[in-house]
């Protein structure tokens, strides 16, 4: 049993192990899941600190409790164990513990302001960043640890043994955490490598800022400042698509950055092979660093998900709530959340509690719509039955025209129809590579521009799946 002897000393002890944890691991970081920590107990050889909520205990736990360990253990030689536990808020000893508003994005004249100071040029390209985009808030799983992973070390710079991080190119559907990614870089990057220079900003943007710069004749000037970056970021790169003078411009500048040893980091809906649109060397160009896919969610990160977004928002939302909803919004992660921002907001307005059948009624309309997803297996069923092949030869090794061709449309379809990745699409047709559903794809979509029957063929069977 603990006997408590939180005096001065220890007070200041954990005022600095605090202080140094989140010198560590920068402002936006700490304030998200650290500053809620408060000492209850110490004695000779151990302190227990509480948390509010049990995800955040366990938050901590995994993420930060071999570091607080140590932080203490130079503080103080005779800790040898820090306990951490759920419960109330001590008093005198931490930080005012207050249940964090919800944070909206940064204006322009916010990011304006972090960057006071620097007269350099670059800033002003800069787009502004969402202080709720850190690696700390990113729920981590199966279907994004690879982009986790890569995003985490380009933020801490340095080469990697084995394969070149120099571009990394992030692709996936919408809403699952590429834009977040890149902000979370950025971030990292200005809070522990100050004298790095980071330029985030769109590919729209970069179009308008190039086609500004060539109006007013101020276009040397503005690849000279880009250049100069040692990090730039591009999101949403298929904007690019059929901009072919703005893909010059990024291609040179891409490969004088790149040439300097400077990091790029780009985003896109699509691999660099599937973009269509875009010159082939620039495609070639964006392969030849390290490309990492971020997959549909699984039902197991869509819970973690809705659990650390429920405790930022400080609210406790039945755990039978939050399994209903990773079962029912399974498209992406901006789904989920505003699925989740609309749940509590009526429970807060209306004042009752959140259960599983206002969570039904408040969010019917969004489950009819996810209702209707087209899966998988009904788009292999309805294209057998409409070029009458069994559904067991959507899985099959045959070879024939008359099957490979209803199984390709079948992988179209599904590319176009559902959220599902290549790989899972491949897995769903025969445990097939990625590599040939992007065959199939593209194939497919060539043979529309020639062949208006299968055109056609094709379009009907897209209606019939949506109806």
């Amino acid at each position: 049993m603990l006997v408590s002897r939180i005096d001065g000393e220890i007070g200041g002890q954990w005022a600095r192990v605090r202080g140094r944890l989140r010198e560590e691991v920068g402002e936006v970081e700490y304030r998200t899941w650290l500053k809620q920590m408060t000492l209850a107990d110490a004695s000779e050889d151990e302190v227990t600190i509480v948390l509010p909520t049990r995800f955040l205990r366990d938050w901590v736990r995994a993420h930060y409790g071999d570091r607080l360990r140590a932080l203490w253990a130079a503080e103080n030689g005779r800790i040898r164990r820090v306990e951490l536990r759920i419960g109330a808020p001590q008093t005198g000893l931490a930080e005012p513990v207050a249940v964090p508003a919800p944070i909206v994005a940064a204006s322009a004249s916010e990011t304006a302001r972090l960057d006071a100071g620097r007269s350099d040029p670059r800033a002003e390209l800069a787009g502004p960043l969402d202080p709720r985009f850190t690696f700390g808030s990113f729920v981590v799983g199966k279907p994004n640890e690879f982009a986790y992973a890569c995003a985490r070390r380009v933020a801490e710079g340095g080469p990697v043994a084995g394969f070149n991080l120099n571009p990394l190119f992030l692709y996936g559907g919408v809403g699952l955490g590429k834009t977040h990614l890149m902000h979370a870089i950025a971030w990292a990057i200005r809070e522990r490598q100050t004298a790095r220079s980071v330029v985030y900003m769109s590919a729209e943007k970069f179009m308008y800022r190039f086609i500004a710069a060539i109006r007013s004749h101020s276009g040397v000037e503005f690849k000279e400042t880009l250049r100069g970056v040692d990090v730039l970021m591009i999101d949403d790169l298929q904007f690019l698509i059929g901009k072919d003078s703005t893909q010059e411009e990024f291609f040179h500048t891409f490969n004088a950055l790149v040439d300097a040893g400077r990091q790029i980091v780009v985003s896109a809906d699509k691999s660099p092979s599937d973009l269509s649109g875009i010159e082939e060397r620039l495609r070639t160009r964006l392969g030849c660093g390290t490309v990492a896919d971020i997959h549909a969610t699984t039902y197991e990160l869509r819970i973690g998900i809705l659990q650390a977004k429920a405790a930022l928002q400080g609210v406790t939302v039945p755990q039978k709530v939050m399994e209903f909803m990773a079962h029912k919004i399974t498209t992406n992660v901006r789904d989920l959340e505003g699925a989740l921002n609309r749940v509590v907001a009526h429970a807060q307005l209306v004042g009752r509690p959140i259960t599983l059948e206002s969570t039904q009624e408040v969010l019917h309309d969004l489950l009819r719509a996810h209702d209707r997803r087209v899966t998988i297996e009904e788009i292999q069923k309805r294209v057998a039955e409409h070029f009458s092949i069994r559904l067991t030869d959507m899985s099959s090794a045959r070879r024939a025209r008359a099957v490979a061709r209803p199984r390709q449309i079948a992988m179209f379809l599904a590319k176009q129809l559902t959220s599902r990745s290549l790989p899972e699409i491949g897995r769903k047709f025969g445990n097939r590579d990625h590599t040939t559903v992007m065959h199939a794809c593209a194939r497919v979509a060539e043979l529309m521009q020639k062949d208006p029957a299968l055109a056609e063929d094709v379009e009907l069977l897209r209606r019939m799946l949506e109806s």
